[in-house]
């Protein structure tokens, strides 16, 4: 019986301790860059910028072209598009900026598999109470200084090297860096900029001086960064400072890579890239990131490391299926109640897609929705809609909304819309009794 007893208590005594738990689960390197468009790599597309370190998690790894944010209650949209990364929920759960930190969330579900956490990034316009979780939290001193210090996400990286040369490697890591770039202002050294000649930089395929009509948040800061009407010429040096500092961002991330290679940790260490969401930089007229278009929800996502196949999926992912994944990977357990699907099986092949659609909604001017083929979104306050065929206009050129060859798509997608606001607890109407006026006047610039 003293035996039988001994040997229950070294069991539950391994499981609580994560450490022996967790010992031969994959290191995780979560990478997250703060308003990068899913076009601005190489690897993934776009012959016109600089990426050779995130080219080969591409190329080593398993991307999924179809990620996205849900969207914001705010024009902040880091804000809820991180909490709603790091809780696997969307901001309708919660009321406030905040998700709660008393229910399931990332780095809880890391340290209870015995995973030593490690999270460094910027301060501004994060999930502040989830992060105060990780077993080691750190800020940037100043986001500001780092974004113009023309070596975007050097300190972030220099401390990661450091931690990774300091810690005892008796348990397995979860580093999260979250660094503030690209997001403006954007500045880079002129080694970045000299990789591009401005001229010679395309315009985005659906560039427009100005968006045709009042989509409810046209003079939000984001949207001043630049004259009305926009210019190729000033979105030209526009992507030139955008290209170049996601080309430093690689940079350092890059030295992040090799360190982990010179260790013996690379082929031990599952790297997860993505950004919290795109921006428009020009497209359709706009600037930022309020509003529903691919430019702007769509982010990269890439999956490298053990276990992990070379390859690409179509499969709709969101930002918030990260935690659910990595999850599934490495073992842990992500709890209950979460609206994130673990995309492992995916990646094992075992399943073509774990969604058959996505909603979207920004504040109360905005809702949307996308299938594997179709894109509608809803303008409430003006009563107008959008549907895009993904499929043959995967720059959201072409309105199809009072195309009739499009009637049958359309009434499903509504019913969809209408089912997943349901799931989701969003009370927003998809239509005004006293609309706005849908046409926009932008502001007289001297």
């Amino acid at each position: 019986m003293r035996m039988f007893l001994a040997a229950m208590f070294a069991v539950l005594w391994l499981v609580a301790d994560g450490r022996s738990v967790a010992a031969d689960r994959p290191n995780v390197l979560f990478l997250l860059t703060d308003d990068q468009r899913a076009d601005t790599i190489g690897a993934l597309g776009n012959p016109a910028i600089r990426t050779p370190h995130m080219d080969g998690l591409v190329q080593r790894g398993f991307a999924f072209r179809n990620a996205y944010c849900l969207g914001s209650n705010m024009p902040a949209v880091c804000t809820p598009s991180r909490n709603m990364l790091f809780s696997g929920r969307a901001y309708f759960r919660w009321d406030g900026p905040q998700a709660p930190a008393d229910a399931s969330n990332f780095p809880a579900s890391m340290n209870a598999a015995g995973y030593e956490t490690w999270h460094y990034g910027k301060r501004g316009n994060t999930a502040v109470k989830i992060q105060e979780l990780f077993e080691h939290n750190r800020y940037l001193e100043d986001d500001e200084a780092a974004r113009t210090s023309g070596e975007p996400g050097a300190e972030i990286v220099d401390a990661a090297i450091e931690f990774l040369s300091a810690r005892k490697p008796d348990r397995p890591f979860f580093m999260c860096l979250a660094f503030a770039a690209p997001h403006d202002p954007r500045v880079a050294a002129e080694a970045y900029r000299d990789e591009y000649d401005p001229a010679e930089i395309p315009l985005p395929r659906n560039f427009l001086p100005l968006h045709p009509f009042n989509n409810g948040e046209q003079l939000v800061r984001d949207e001043l960064l630049a004259p009305f009407p926009r210019t190729a010429e000033n979105i030209r040096a526009q992507l030139h400072d955008y290209y170049a500092t996601i080309t430093g961002l690689d940079h350092h991330i890059g030295r992040l890579l090799k360190s982990l290679d010179d260790r013996g940790l690379a082929d031990e260490t599952l790297i997860v890239f993505t950004s919290d969401h795109g921006l428009s930089l020009g497209s359709h007229g706009l600037m930022g990131k309020q509003n529903l278009y691919e430019h702007s929800l769509r982010v990269p996502l890439v999956f490298a490391g053990p276990g992990i196949p070379q390859g690409e999926s179509a499969a709709l992912a969101s930002l918030m299926d990260i935690f659910p994944t990595v999850c599934e990977l490495t073992g842990a357990t992500a709890g209950d109640g979460l609206d994130g699907r673990s995309l492992a099986a995916v990646l094992r092949g075992d399943a073509d897609a774990v969604r058959e659609s996505l909603f979207f909604a920004y504040r109360d001017v905005q809702r949307g929705i996308r299938t594997d083929r179709w894109k509608m979104i809803f303008y409430p306050r003006i009563n107008r809609v959008q549907v895009f065929d993904l499929a043959a206009d995967p720059d959201e050129l072409k309105d199809l909304s009072t195309d009739f060859s499009t009637y049958m798509a359309q009434e499903e997608l509504i019913q969809k819309l209408r089912a997943l606001q349901a799931e989701l607890g969003d009370e927003a109407s998809l239509a005004s009794v006293t609309p706005e006026d849908a046409a926009f006047t932008p502001p007289a610039t001297e």
